[in-house]
């Protein structure tokens, strides 16, 4: 397994990629293997997010009543 001082990792201070614990662990994210997976994590992060908001909303309604669209098929 490679150390965390040979990975790379995203700053959120700065938007930059740095190798290694540059910075504190509080302000980057991490670890990457490269630098462009690194330079991704914007982006990254921001889809994983929505995925777990989406995970938790599909689990908060689990075996919840259907809802009433109006139609009066409530099980539509």
């Amino acid at each position: 397994m490679t150390s965390g001082e040979e990975k790379y990792w995203y700053v959120f201070a700065t938007g930059k990629v740095e190798k290694g614990f540059e910075s504190p662990a509080v302000d980057r994210a991490g670890p990457f293997d490269t630098y462009e997976e690194a330079a991704d994590a914007p982006q990254l992060l921001k889809e994983r997010s929505k995925a777990w908001a989406e995970e938790e909303a599909r689990e908060d309604d689990w075996g919840a009543p259907a809802h009433d669209d109006g139609s009066g098929d409530a099980d539509k």
